[in-house]
């Protein structure tokens, strides 16, 4: 099984692109969030830790990643604001956005995957991927 870096090589050898140290350190770091994150978060965390990349760099290799298959980009809430999450092994993909904090919380659910699966192939078709996305507010104690 290839690493989430040489898929990225391989993906920029396709398009004539280069896998300088910027896009490297911008992998790397992307690999350490647990969370969907925000291009901005992304950014603040590479200059704490000291690695050089211009927002339009950041940027860019988010879209190289997202075409790759290497990172998901999603839209919560009414806004426009995208979060990108690493797609690493998983078939699906399960969150729970808190509308008053904005808090976003990733989980695994196989009740959620089996009935992906099941509704797909009730349609004719087989379940490659899901995303499936609960909006809450905290229940008071």
């Amino acid at each position: 099984m290839e690493s989430a870096q040489e898929i990225f090589q391989s993906f920029l050898r396709t398009k004539r692109l280069k896998y300088t140290p910027e896009r490297r350190a911008i992998l790397e770091n992307i690999q350490q969030f647990r969370r969907p994150f925000e291009a901005e978060e992304l950014l603040l965390q590479l200059r704490q830790s000291d690695h050089r990349a211009s927002k339009a760099t950041v940027y860019r290799t988010l879209k190289h990643l997202v075409e790759s298959g290497l990172l998901n980009q999603m839209f919560f809430g009414a806004g426009k604001q995208s979060y990108y999450d690493f797609a690493g092994s998983s078939r699906g993909h399960d969150h729970l956005v808190d509308i008053e904090s904005g808090l976003i919380v990733p989980f695994e659910s196989p009740e959620v995957s089996d009935l992906c699966g099941r509704l797909a192939d009730r349609l004719g078709y087989s379940n490659v991927s899901h995303r499936f996305v609960i909006i809450g507010r905290r229940k008071s104690p």
